[in-house]
């Protein structure tokens, strides 16, 4: 069976069972046209995600500085305070910078009266998010 296969017709032998250049070009035609529609909204999608992730940090650290400022009537010194305190169990890592040290700490402000240092956290990414409001404000 396997050697009517490798006959042709007309009874003289095929050289080998691979595929044509013709048909190679083809699908690899079709594998680059799929990758330019799939590719944009794969990278969109993932910048998404890193926004949502950085926003998610922000709140879990936000909320970690209220419950700190509500059991001890002041705000922490250092962030690392929160981690001590057991309010967090590690600094999360800024998703746009993949590091945990690019914190950038609001202070306290002078006049309202209020003891301690670390009053607001924000990312220390450049840049703007999506609906283009700069990362440093979020």
């Amino acid at each position: 069976m396997v050697k009517r296969f490798l006959e042709r017709s007309n009874g003289t032998r095929r050289r080998g069972l691979g595929f044509t250049l013709v048909e190679l070009l083809i699908v690899m035609a079709i594998i680059a046209t799929l990758l330019t529609v799939a590719l944009p909204r794969y990278f969109g999608s993932v910048d998404k995600s890193k926004e949502v992730a950085l926003k998610q940090s922000l709140s879990v650290m936000r909320d970690a500085l209220d419950k700190y400022y509500a059991d001890h009537a002041k705000y922490p010194d250092e962030l690392e305070e929160l981690v001590e305190q057991r309010y967090i169990r590690s600094l999360p890592v800024d998703p746009l910078t993949e590091r945990s040290d690019t914190w950038t700490i609001v202070e306290v402000p002078p006049n309202a009266g209020l003891k301690g240092s670390v009053y607001d956290i924000r990312s220390g990414a450049e840049g703007n998010a999506s609906d283009g409001t700069p990362y440093a404000e979020l």
